[in-house]
Order: structure tokens, then C-alpha cells, then sequence
């Protein structure tokens, strides 16, 4: 088709209509042409009489959905770069380059910020994926068979043969179960991860740097400047599966040793098939061209390992592939626990650099390009770890832990949680400066203290091993105060993490990090960060990892949302992010923000490239980490051509938005504090209706909450202690319960009345924001992802759910309150955006529409569903019930797959 005419939306609808005829054909075929015929596309318009296969099957028509609008985006993209007329594809290379260019940056000056670009996606296993692996895999199957339909190099028969698989793989994923029966343990989280890790990223990196390299050139600068793979980003890998404790019995200290071993043995596993290749391809004859005398010297270097190394390899004059053959003998002695082997990534990536540079000094410098350059590069982003692994506890369990080694050590006054702040400061302080161990290795313990005992020892025993590589930082979750980081010192000297240097002070292995969640946390947020970076402990440990000190600080989007809605959560973030980087400055530490975003707009997501241009300017000079959960990584890594762009998307938006920082001027205080009273009245908004009786009865009744706790979509709890109460439930099933209820309030709700009241009594402030606030990324951002979640919202259907709810006064009051507030939030939108949102976001439109005859028939399903099985609850009919949940579940899965989102 010519390019002028390329429509995206055209191209989802044809395809998918495609996806949906053959997937009909194959549900006629398996005899269920009554399913067939009701699915609610086209001319389906019948019920069957059996709704379960029906809901099954919308299940998978909207997975096929997903599936044909991600190619679709893809061919977009890639019409775009043929044409480059059509304008460059939002925060990829070629944008990000222009945008550069028109900020005045040139080539020089771009050239030196990338090698300072360092972004690390941590992966996580939280419970949002409510798709099996079996189905992932199906999913991957399905999008390889589009792609090479794609292609128009096909005889007939041959396309014939490509549409009969993919029937095929369409039969299987209907006759495929998608309901996990019971919860999946760590150890399978952690094989889906480690999918990603071994199979996808490091196909996709090459592909980055590649799309750099032909960006750098088409924008005219000149390709010498990233001639060397050390002047390109960096693209690191976190992971959380194995090492994230925090409410999660079954992370044992025996799962973190075992995690850190694996992802050791697949990154020496991943490097072993990069030398594989090497050894393959490097067949550079001696005769041919003379080898720098610095290649045979390092020859001449590793002669320990000529043994291992086939005799012909030796007697060929090919030294470029003798090289690469004793570092493939040098790295099979590392599994081999040979003090010989490699047992740190710079020496690896070294041997590399070497081999990269000799081809380079021969004139071959295609070849080192080629064949060296990414084998340098992966040792460089997986190094000898593969990905880094966190290990995150909450501060509460930490109380328990010292109270319980206090306990073992014979102190009487043992309840630590309960000690005032400055009593708990002034015992760790003295305790930090101490070699002594409460209890030693071996000791009985109370059950908090041995768990963190033994996983500080895992740790330790690594580190000792390897170093640091492997390790990332231990996040405290919930971080309150300077005491809930100093206890973490305090553990890590019990594992032996933490020693006491010769000057006295503690130096602690592993950096160790806050995590800020709530509202009143962020607030105080500087102050604490400030007396934790001022404490000798700190300092020490900070200068003892060499280099300009750097400390790493999470912010979490979802329970501050819980807290206060969402702008009030998006504001506080932002605000405590500019206020912790100006606290570190003034110590002359770096700071490194983690950001703890989830799937949904409500838990932080959106626009990779609108989130990094909203990020204060202070608090972001280039690195970057940030958390892909649950099924964000399935819609961003799956593929490999979606892995890439989605990685150009980090790695180019961080670069951009780096260097527009350098130039920024500071923010504007008229509109920060225009922005700090509307967080302030979005909030009051949103906890006036979340703290108003009977809300949490409407909550539990209006959405199918109480399905989603019995649901087996991850290890972890879905609440932390099991107590009954919204403080204590997660973010993700508070987000989840929400969106699948049509409601999506964490998303939208107290924007329309914080607006209102802005515009009631401060009316300066109002006009302000609505003149100037849209050329403000923070506002700009904030009010864009809202926006997404009120379109998904859908008020009629709020309705449908609500009529689960017993209790009529509670139904009625809520409804109209949530409703109304939905309304005003629209129209609040529309004016600060100065258009209706038909004609600003018609996208974003089109594909809700799409969605909703499919998701009525499920959201309809799902009620009847929910309020049969409640009723065999109620009644006491336990047995009966527990047979109806499948079918209650599969409905969740269905609707997570038509909204293309779950928490």
C-alpha cells in the first residue's frame, strides 16, 4: 500500500478481522460454532447457552487483539522511517536527535552526554500478570506468524503453510486452559523473567545501538563520534524475583542463593554463545593481514588454557579465532570455580575491547563492528550477573528482626518498634560503630530475624565470591525514618554484608536505599535522605564503592496513590524528587531516582517519553532505573522488534530529556505553586470520598475484589499482614478491582473537583495553568494519563457494577458522588486542554471503541458471574461456590485482556 496511505487503524481492523475469521473457522472446526457465532464483532450478535466458553472465547479474540495492534503499531513505525515526511516516531533516536538539534546541542556535545546514559529496566514479578506462561508462549507463537504475513515474498503455498500454523497455534490456545489453578511458586516467576533476560534483551540490544548509529547518521553528525561501543548508552538490567521479600514468605534466603546462581550460570552462559560465534566466524588468516603484536602478547598471556583447546586451532595461523578460543576456555574454568577464570565483567569486557581493537588496527574495522562490537557490549550490560538483584524488606519486618536479636542477646527492654525515634538513633549509632554481633552465625533466632540473617549471610557469602557484581541495593519499603535505614546497617553487620573498616566505621557491601510511598513519607522524604547521607555509616560505605558517590533513592507511585489520589501522588513525587536532589548536592552526592512504576496510569505508567520529559530537571542527569511489572513486561518484551522500541524509548527519551535538563531553567514558581494548591484540593477530594462510611462496603462489593484475592496470578499476598483493611491491602489489587469494574477511580478521581475548587478560589492560579500549565511537562503528563483512565472509565457500567451492592443507600450515595465527580473531571479536562477530547485524542478513542462490544458482553457475564457466586457464599453452599470460581476468574482474565490492563 502506498506510504501516503497507510492508516493504523485501517490496518487494525483489517487484520483483526482476519485474526477473528480464521479463529471462527477454528471454533467451527473444534465444534463450537455457537461460540463462533456469538462473538460480538461483525455479524455476531447470538448468545450460547454456554457462557463459559464464550467468555473464553472473548477471551482470546481480545488477546488476538492485543496481539494484531502491536504489529500494527510496529508497521507504523517502520512506515514512518521510510517516509520520513510522515515525521519522526515520538521519543525514539531520530526525534530525540532533532529535538536535540533544534535545543542548539551539537553533535560534540551530544557525543559526550551518551556515554553518561545509563538506564536499567529491574524486572519484578508482582501479581498483575493474569496470564499463564503456557499462554505467553502461544501469544509469541501467534505475533511471529503475523509477522511473516507481513511479508510479501511468499508463493501461495507457502502463505498457505504460514496460515495453516497459524491456525494451528490459535487451536491450541483455545483448547489451552487459562486459568491458573494454583498460585505459581518463586522459582516459576523466576523462569518467565529469566525468559526475557536470556532470549529476548539480548537480541534487542545490537539492534539498539544499530538504530542509534543510523539515526546519528541520517541527522548529518558525524559517525566517528560513536565510533567506540564505550561512547554509546548503557542498557543495564535490574530484577526484583528471587530477592523481593517484602510480604513474601516464600522469598527464603535459600531462593536468593539459588536466583543469584542462576542468573550467574545464564550469563556465563549467554557469554559462552557470544564467543561460540566468535570462534566461528573470526577465520582471519595470519598470511592475509599481520596481527598487532599486543593480540599475540595476550595469546602468549593465556597459554594456561592452551589445552583446552582443540590441537587444530593451534596449528592453523588464525589468530583472532585462537584468541576468542582460549577466552571460551578461560570462562568454561569460571563454572568450573577456577581462581584462573573470569571472575569480574571488566576483564571479560576487556579481552573483548582487545579483540574489537585489533580487528580495527588491521583495517577490518567492519568486523569489529560486526562481530566484536556487541560481544563487547554484553559483557558490558550482563556482565558475569546477567541482571542485578535487589533485595527488598519492608521496615516493619526489619522492627521485628532487631527486636528479636536484642531478645537473643539478652537485652530486656527488646521491643524496638516501640521505641521513640531518637532512642532507636542513639542505640544504632552506637551499635553501628561495634564489630560485635548480637548473636553468632548458627545462633537460635525469632523467625523475622532468622530470615534476615540468612539473607544478609547469602549475600555476603556472594559478595565475597564476586563482589558487588550481581548485587543491587537493599530497598526498604515503607521508609518512615532515619532508624528504619540505619537498621539495615545493623542486619547487614549480623549477616556480615557490613564490616567495620580500619577507620571504625561501618562499610556496608551493598548500597542501601529508601523506598518512599505514602504522602506524609515523601513529605518528609529530603530531611530523612539528608540524616541518612550526613551518617559516617553512609559516607563510608558510599566512598568505599570508589568514584563520584552516588545513592539511590525509590519513590512508589502506587500506594501514594492509595493515599491521596492520584495528582496529589504524581505532585508529591515530583516535589520530593527536586527537594532530595538539591539535599544530596549540597553533600556532593549524586542522585539516582528508582522509579517504582506500575501498569497503570494510577501506579505510574504512561508514555515512556512523556514521563522522562516531566521528570524534574535536578533530580535526572542521565541514569535511570525503573521497575517493568507484571504484564507490562509480556506488552513490552515479548517480542523482539517491541523489546527493541521500547528500550529506544528509555534509552533515547533518558538522553534527551538529560540534556534538555542541562539548558532548563528552574521551574516556574507561580505555576509549582499553582500546582501545590490543586494537589492539595484533588486530595481533599479523594480522601473525603475514600474515608467516607460505607466506601470500603461499596469498594468490595462494586468490584469483584474478594475473586481477585483468591485469584493464582502471583506468589506474593495480595495483603501484607492479612489484616482487613485498606492500609494493609496492596496498590495492585486496589488498582486492579477498580479498572475491572469500569471505575478506574485511583486513575482520575479528585482531578474534576481539585480543578473546580482551583478555579472557585484561586482564580489567578486557574487562569495560570490553563494559559501556561500545558507547556509544563509535569502538568502536561499528569493530566494526559488521567485523561486515558477517564476514557476507560465508563460510567453506565459503573452503574451494572454497583447493583451488586446489598445496601442501597450506600449504592446510590457512592454511585452518584463517583459518577458525578467523573463528569466534572471530563469537562475540567476539556477546558484546561481548550478542546474536547474527540478531537484531541481520536487514537486513543478508536481502540476503546474497538474494545467495547467485546468487553460489555464480558463486564455482563462477570456481574451475573459475581452475584451467583456470592450468593452460594452467603448461603454457606462453600463447595459450590469454590466450583463456580474458575469461571469468576476466567471473566477477570477476560477483561484484563480487553482492557490490555490488570494493576
Amino acid at each position: 500500500m502506498p506510504l501516503q496511505e497507510f492508516d493504523v487503524h485501517s490496518k487494525i481492523r483489517g487484520d483483526f478481522e482476519r485474526m477473528l475469521a480464521a479463529f471462527r473457522e477454528v471454533l467451527t472446526e473444534c465444534g463450537d460454532a455457537d461460540v463462533a457465532a456469538a462473538l460480538p464483532w461483525g455479524d455476531g450478535a447470538k448468545s450460547t447457552s454456554d457462557p463459559l466458553r464464550e467468555i473464553h472465547a472473548l477471551s482470546v479474540a481480545f488477546q488476538l487483539m492485543n496481539l494484531v495492534e502491536e504489529n500494527a503499531a510496529g508497521r507504523e513505525r517502520r512506515e514512518k522511517e521510510r517516509d520520513p515526511s510522515r515525521g519522526h516516531e515520538p521519543g525514539l533516536w531520530p526525534h530525540a536527535l532533532a529535538g536535540l538539534r533544534e535545543l542548539g546541542c551539537s553533535a560534540e556535545e551530544i557525543a559526550a552526554a551518551l556515554p553518561t546514559i545509563v538506564v536499567e529496566p529491574v524486572f519484578t514479578a508482582h501479581p498483575t500478570e493474569a496470564k499463564r506462561p503456557t499462554i505467553l508462549h502461544l501469544h509469541r507463537a501467534i505475533f511471529v506468524r503475523l509477522l511473516e504475513l507481513e511479508n510479501q515474498m511468499w508463493t501461495p503455498a507457502e502463505r498457505h503453510e504460514i496460515e495453516r500454523a497459524m491456525k494451528a497455534a490459535l487451536e491450541r490456545l483455545w483448547r489451552t486452559g487459562e486459568i491458573l489453578r494454583s498460585k505459581p511458586d518463586v522459582s516459576s516467576e523466576f523462569e518467565n523473567i529469566l525468559h526475557y533476560l536470556k532470549e529476548v534483551v539480548p537480541q534487542a540490544l545490537p539492534r539498539l545501538d544499530t538504530r542509534l548509529r543510523q539515526a546519528w547518521k541520517a541527522a548529518g553528525f558525524d559517525p566517528l563520534l560513536l565510533e567506540e561501543p564505550t561512547s554509546l548508552p548503557t542498557a543495564r538490567f535490574g530484577n526484583w524475583v528471587g530477592g523481593d521479600r517484602d510480604g513474601h514468605p516464600m522469598v527464603t534466603a535459600e531462593v536468593t542463593k539459588r536466583a543469584l546462581e542462576r542468573l550467574h550460570e545464564e550469563a556465563l552462559n549467554l557469554i559462552h554463545r557470544q564467543l561460540d560465534s566468535l570462534v566461528e566466524s573470526l577465520s582471519l588468516s595470519q598470511a592475509q593481514q599481520e596481527p598487532p603484536q599486543y593480540l599475540l602478547d595476550a595469546i602468549e598471556g593465556m597459554s594456561q588454557f592452551s589445552d583446552k583447546v582443540p590441537t587444530y586451532l593451534h596449528e592453523r595461523p588464525e589468530p583472532w579465532r585462537l584468541f576468542t578460543a582460549l577466552m571460551r576456555a578461560r570462562l568454561e574454568a569460571t563454572t568450573t570455580g577456577d581462581p584462573a577464570g573470569y571472575w569480574r565483567s571488566h576483564e571479560i569486557a576487556a579481552d573483548f575491547a582487545l579483540l574489537r581493537r585489533s580487528l580495527r588496527d588491521i583495517g577490518a574495522w567492519r568486523l569489529g563492528v560486526v562481530e566484536a562490537s556487541p560481544a563487547e557490549r554484553a559483557a558490558i550490560s550482563f556482565g558475569l550477573h546477567l541482571a542485578s538483584m535487589d533485595v527488598r524488606q519492608n521496615s516493619g519486618f526489619h522492627d521485628r528482626a532487631i527486636g528479636q536479636l536484642l531478645e537473643a542477646a539478652g537485652i530486656a527492654d527488646s521491643n524496638f518498634a516501640g521505641w521513640s525515634e531518637e532512642k532507636r538513633v542513639a542505640f544504632l549509632d552506637a551499635e553501628l560503630r561495634s564489630p560485635r554481633p548480637f548473636a553468632p552465625r548458627g545462633a537460635r533466632l525469632g523467625k523475622e530475624a532468622k530470615e534476615a540473617v540468612e539473607c544478609h549471610q547469602v549475600l555476603a557469602d556472594h559478595a565475597d565470591r564476586f563482589g558487588g557484581e550481581g548485587l543491587g541495593s537493599l530497598i526498604v519499603s515503607m521508609t518512615r525514618s532515619l532508624s528504619d535505614l540505619l537498621a539495615v546497617y545493623l542486619i547487614a553487620r549480623e549477616g556480615g554484608l557490613a564490616r567495620i573498616g580500619e577507620d571504625g566505621v561501618l562499610v556496608c557491601r551493598m548500597g542501601v536505599a529508601p523506598l518512599f510511598e505514602t504522602l506524609d513519607d515523601l513529605r518528609d522524604a529530603p530531611k530523612t535522605l539528608g540524616a541518612f547521607l550526613d551518617h559516617p555509616a553512609t559516607r563510608a560505605s558510599l566512598a568505599a564503592r570508589g568514584g563520584a558517590p552516588v545513592q539511590q533513592v525509590m519513590v512508589g507511585y502506587s500506594d501514594s496513590n492509595k493515599d491521596g489520589g492520584i495528582l496529589a501522588s504524581q505532585w508529591a513525587i515530583h516535589r520530593a524528587q527536586n527537594a532530595m536532589a538539591q539535599t544530596a548536592a549540597a553533600r556532593g552526592v549524586e542522585l539516582l531516582v528508582f522509579h517504582g512504576r506500575g501498569g497503570t496510569p494510577s501506579r505510574g505508567a504512561g508514555p515512556t517519553h512523556r514521563f522522562l520529559e516531566a521528570l524534574p530537571a535536578a533530580s535526572f542527569k542521565g541514569a535511570l532505573r525503573v521497575t517493568e511489572q507484571g504484564e507490562t513486561i509480556a506488552q513490552k518484551y515479548a517480542n523482539l522488534g517491541t523489546a527493541t522500541y521500547n528500550l529506544e524509548l528509555l534509552v533515547a527519551g533518558a538522553a534527551k530529556s538529560a540534556l534538555e535538563n542541562r539548558r532548563a531553567p528552574g521551574e516556574d514558581p507561580r505555576l509549582a505553586q499553582a500546582a501545590e494548591l490543586l494537589a492539595a484540593a484533588s486530595r481533599d477530594a479523594y480522601q473525603s470520598l475514600v474515608r467516607e462510611d460505607g466506601f470500603l462496603e461499596y469498594w468490595s462489593e462494586a468490584t469483584p475484589i474478594d475473586a481477585l484475592e483468591r485469584a493464582a496470578i502471583g506468589s506474593r499476598p495480595s495483603r501484607r499482614s492479612g489484616r482487613k483493611a485498606l492500609d494493609d491491602l496492596r496498590a495492585i489489587p486496589w488498582v486492579f478491582s477498580w479498572n475491572q469494574a469500569r471505575h478506574y477511580l485511583p486513575g482520575w478521581y479528585g482531578i474534576g473537583a481539585g480543578l473546580s475548587r482551583l478555579r472557585k478560589d484561586h482564580p489567578g492560579e486557574f487562569a495560570l495553568l490553563a494559559s501556561e500549565g500545558l507547556r509544563w511537562p509535569f502538568l502536561r503528563n499528569a493530566l494526559y494519563n488521567a485523561e486515558t483512565s477517564l476514557a476507560s472509565a465508563a460510567p453506565d457500567l459503573m452503574k451494572d457494577y454497583a447493583s451488586l451492592v446489598t445496601n442501597r443507600k450506600v449504592r446510590d450515595r457512592f454511585l452518584h458522588i463517583i459518577q458525578g465527580e467523573h463528569a466534572l473531571a471530563g469537562g475540567m479536562i476539556d477546558e484546561i486542554f481548550a478542546a474536547p477530547r474527540e478531537t484531541r485524542r481520536p487514537r486513543m478513542l478508536a481502540t476503546i471503541r474497538l474494545r467495547d462490544a467485546g468487553l460489555r458482553r464480558l463486564h455482563a457475564h462477570q456481574i451475573r458471574l459475581l452475584r451467583d457466586w456470592r450468593a452460594l457464599r452467603a448461603s454457606g453452599n462453600d463447595s459450590a461456590a469454590e466450583e463456580m470460581l474458575p469461571a469468576v476468574l476466567l471473566s477477570v482474565n477476560a477483561i484484563a485482556s480487553g482492557l490490555r490492563a490488570s494493576g
